[in-house]
């Protein structure tokens, strides 16, 4: 059992990475022949500023990028999962194999929703990046159009653990459970609102595929142990997809993540959370501070600059987020983005020995 468990984990990822590997060509065509980038470089502080320090680090050490680089590199990650879940899907109907139905891992109890979210969230970036290169439409979907759908679909799918799979707790590690009741809903919300802030991090070539595919890693890993196979299956095509997608977006990057890839991401990860929680009789959402520490740090510097800026009159980091701030003071990007990638694999191994702690 444990043989074929392993194996119904490794196939959809080695799948999803070859397949990912061989749909990327196809994009990469597409994306280039239709000009899929921002015709113009415009960029603006949190605060609504002038982002003098960011255009100094576009016309140095990003020069001419933003604007030849192609965006929506993320639907070869969502498109991938979405192939590889649905084949194995059909398959298992259509021949009854026992091979086939075991490595379908599509199922309500576990999968229905993360894979819901990846999708809702995909879609939507998708419409945000399409925008985003649209001549004078450099600024995609509004923002706070963009918060107002994360929290109504979180909001959905908060009211599905609660009242479809009977989630009333969360996980506290050496202190039991606390029970929440109805309150999980808003709980969800709340994480989904702050992973997907954490989606600025796809910032420099490379550093969220790095990022990204040692979390949802870590959460398989988490899933596997907790006897959860389905959603290890999903967490594991996930990580396929992601290093399908990595594999071209090493510098210099042949296409960028954007909206469509961090949206649906981030949005899957709140989900994956929780349902490594009590669900699944560990600490999912604990751990996610610890497993995600690089998307909470972005998140909070960018908090952080504001508020410095806001009550102090001057910037606490040269920029904003962290991985813009050690480029602006010196560090190579490929520095920056092979030292995130060693603290994510180091986070996602202690954020897995938490989750797991019984």
């Amino acid at each position: 059992m444990i043989g074929a468990n392993i194996i119904k984990v490794f196939i959809p990822a080695a799948l999803a990475f070859a397949s990912g590997i061989a749909f990327a060509p196809l994009l990469t065509h597409y994306l280039y022949a239709h000009k899929v980038w921002k015709k113009t470089a415009r960029k603006t502080a949190l605060d609504g500023t002038v982002a003098t320090e960011f255009e100094r680090l576009r016309e140095t050490v990003h020069a001419g990028t933003e604007t030849k680089t192609p965006r929506m590199g993320g639907i070869l990650i969502w498109g991938t999962v979405a192939f590889v879940t649905i084949l194995f899907w059909l398959l298992a109907r259509a021949t009854g194999l026992p091979v086939l139905t075991k490595l379908d891992f599509l199922s309500r109890s576990q999968t229905w929703i993360p894979f819901f979210a990846l999708l809702a969230g995909g879609v939507m970036g998708f419409f945000n990046d399409l925008l985003d290169v649209q001549p004078g439409g450099e600024r995609g979907v509004r923002l706070r159009t963009r918060l107002l759908f994360v929290t109504f679909v979180s909001g959905f799918i908060g009211w599905w653990f609660y009242a479809k799979l009977g989630m009333v707790s969360i996980g506290i590690p050496a202190d039991g459970t606390l029970h929440l009741g109805f309150l999980i809903v808003p709980l969800f919300i709340i994480v989904s609102l702050g992973i997907y802030a954490g989606g600025v991090i796809d910032g420099i070539d490379g550093l969220s595929g790095g990022v990204f595919a040692s979390i949802f890693m870590a959460y398989a890993g988490i899933a596997y142990f907790q006897n959860q196979v389905n959603l290890a299956a999903f967490c594991a095509t996930l990580a396929g997809a992601i290093l399908a997608f990595l594999w071209f977006n090493i510098p210099p990057a042949r296409f960028w993540m954007t909206e469509t890839g961090t949206m649906g991401l981030t949005m899957t990860l709140a989900a994956i959370a929780f349902m490594t929680d009590t669900l699944g009789g560990g600490y999912g959402i604990a751990a996610l501070p610890i497993i995600a520490f690089l998307l909470v740090l972005t998140v909070v510097t960018n908090i952080l600059q504001v508020l410095s800026k806001r009550f102090r009159g001057k910037k606490l980091f040269r920029i904003a987020p962290l991985h813009h701030h050690f480029e602006a003071i010196g560090w190579p990007s490929y520095k920056v983005t092979m030292r995130y990638w060693v603290v994510s694999v180091i986070c996602a191994i202690l954020g897995m020995t938490l989750a797991l702690l019984k």
